[in-house]
């Protein structure tokens, strides 16, 4: 098991770069200073596979930090 965690640890690092990249930005900078449109405030329901998207990310993220718990243990 210690052999392969590296190359498991690698893959989900660079699977959750790609799901965070491929992620809907709904703050941009402005908005992060109290600027920006009146629509930055309404709140967004995500949908069919935005939704599908964020639950990906979430669970690779609980993986990868499930897989440094373990190199660390190990």
């Amino acid at each position: 098991m210690e052999a392969i965690l590296p190359y498991i640890q690698v893959l989900l690092a660079i699977l959750l770069i790609i799901l965070v990249l491929l992620q809907r930005s709904e703050a941009g900078l402005g908005s992060a200073f109290g600027g920006g449109n009146s629509m930055s405030s309404i709140n967004y329901t995500r949908r069919g596979f935005e939704k599908t998207l964020f639950n990906a990310t979430i669970v690779v993220s609980i993986l990868f930090v499930i897989s440094v718990f373990a190199a660390v243990l190990l």
